[in-house]
Parts: C-alpha cells; sequence; structure tokens
C-alpha cells in the first residue's frame, strides 16, 4: 500500500495542492477560504471556475453552509492525530467500503476525485479523528449527563388511545374502567393514529421522541395505571403504561449521547457569524 511521498505528508494529510483549499489563520473569526486561481476543467468543453465563480456555485446550490459546518469541524479534529496503526486500519476499512480492492482501482478513484493519497488518508481518518473529539470534549463528564437526562432516555411501552371528541375519550374511558372491553380493542376500533394497527401499543421508545404533554403524562403514570383522559393540543389522549426499560450506560448509550452532544455543540457553532470570505492565494 502506499501511503504517501513521505511519512510526515502521510500524518498531516498535506501535499503539493493544499493552497487550492484551504483554511487560512484557522484560529481566526471569520473563517476565511482560501481557493487559488487555478480554473478547474480538462479544456474539453467543460466549464471552467475560477475561484469567485466556484463560491458563488456553492451558493446557488446551497452547499456554502455544509462547506462551513466541514471547515468547523476540520479545525475542531486539527490537533488529533492518528498512529500508522490507526491511518493504515481506517485507510483498509475506507477502500473496502467502496470496493477499492486493487491498486489500479484506487488510482482511478484518487483521478475521478481529484484527490492525492495524502488526502485520500486524510479523509480515511477523519472520522476517527472525530470520534478522539468527541472523547477528549465530552467523555469525562458523559456519565454525569447520563444521570441528568436518564428520565427522558428510559424506554416506555404504552397503550394509546387519541380521538378528537373530549365527550367521545371520556365514553371509551368509562368503558376501559368497567372492563367492559379491552384496550386493545377500542383502540383498534377507534383510535385515530397509526397505533389503531396494533391495538393501541406503542414503543418502546424514549421519552424526549414524544410528545412533551405526553412525555409528563405517561412520566407521572403508575405502571398499568389507566390515565384519565387528557387535551393535547386538539387531541384527546388515554394512555396506560406497560413497561419501563431502564437506560443503561453501556457502550451504545455512550456512543448515542457523544453523538447527540456534538450535534448540539456543531449547531451552537454554526449559530456564530463567521462568514467564509473569498481571499487572495
Amino acid at each position: 500500500m502506499r501511503m504517501a511521498k513521505s511519512e510526515t505528508n502521510g500524518l498531516n494529510g498535506k501535499d503539493d495542492n493544499s493552497h487550492l483549499l484551504a483554511i487560512a489563520d484557522s484560529n481566526a473569526e471569520p473563517s476565511l477560504l482560501q481557493i487559488g486561481n487555478s480554473a478547474v476543467g480538462n479544456g474539453t468543453g467543460n466549464h471552467e471556475f475560477q475561484g469567485i465563480d466556484l463560491v458563488t456555485l456553492l451558493k446557488q446550490y446551497e452547499l456554502l453552509p455544509k462547506l462551513r459546518e466541514e471547515m468547523i469541524i476540520e479545525r475542531a479534529i486539527a490537533p488529533f492525530d492518528c498512529t500508522l496503526k490507526e491511518q493504515t486500519e481506517c485507510y483498509l476499512e475506507f477502500c473496502k467500503q467502496r470496493q477499492l480492492n486493487s491498486e489500479t482501482a484506487r488510482q482511478q478513484w484518487l483521478q475521478e476525485q481529484g484527490m492525492t493519497e495524502a488526502q485520500l488518508i486524510n479523509l480515511a481518518t477523519r472520522e476517527l479523528k472525530i470520534e478522539k473529539f468527541k472523547q477528549a470534549t465530552w467523555g469525562q463528564n458523559l456519565e454525569n449527563y447520563f444521570l441528568q437526562h436518564k428520565s427522558e432516555l428510559d424506554q416506555y411501552v404504552y397503550s394509546l388511545i387519541r380521538v378528537r371528541d373530549g365527550a367521545f375519550a371520556q365514553e371509551l374511558y368509562s368503558r376501559l374502567q368497567t372492563g367492559e372491553e379491552s384496550f386493545a380493542e377500542l383502540a383498534k376500533q377507534y383510535s385515530e393514529g397509526l397505533e389503531a394497527k396494533t391495538g393501541g401499543l406503542i414503543g418502546p421508545v424514549p421519552l424526549s421522541l414524544s410528545h412533551p404533554k405526553l412525555a409528563q403524562l405517561l412520566q407521572t403514570s403508575e405502571l398499568g395505571e389507566l390515565s384519565v383522559p387528557s387535551a393535547i393540543e386538539d387531541i384527546w389522549v388515554i394512555v396506560q403504561v406497560e413497561k419501563i426499560i431502564p437506560a443503561q450506560f453501556d457502550e451504545q448509550m455512550q456512543q448515542k449521547l457523544l453523538d447527540e452532544l456534538f450535534d448540539n455543540w456543531l449547531k451552537e457553532q454554526l449559530k456564530k457569524p463567521s462568514p467564509l470570505q473569498l481571499i487572495a492565494s
């Protein structure tokens, strides 16, 4: 496997074309997009874009926000390195996923993408660097975060009937109380949501994915307790908690929380004023 021209270039993901697209002063605000003056095209009739035209196209196709997002991530992961072993594993996995199983296939792919092998290595290790950034930023306090939000992460299995008429909801509630008909039977007949197909049964789902009023209703209900009809916007609901599955601080949950914290962080970064500016190369 040919990694790069030199080990240093391979580790840093740098090459002779790095001036074509780069972040100028990664710690400065606003972020600066530097694009070289050389045109893009092969002289066979394809449109040739100068730097300013490229930015116009990015705006036209609504790609400028995505570029800014990627630049924010790139700046955040810049301090994180990968070992040679990690580079190799990421490189091989990247090639496997894209079925680049031969040197010819890899070189053809690089040519199509307009990339060097050093840039390929940088791309292949990017997700790992993002994971290292997540761990370094939130890993130590992750369990505390989990405990603070555990009630939202617990999963509920519950039965639901929803109708638009409050008086009819009260009638159904009375029938359920007397045991005249089962919850499943009434849900199949009268519930106005997709839960009618499952006899009213929903879940398991975390409370965070439920309507806030429904989540509160579930959280304050005892297991097996039939709730009185409650209005949620223009719908009346009757619920019964069937099962509560406590959230576990396992590997899957840790990854979920890290992803959530990273997404929230990125949204906050994107809210900050930081327009991309074209500068001379």
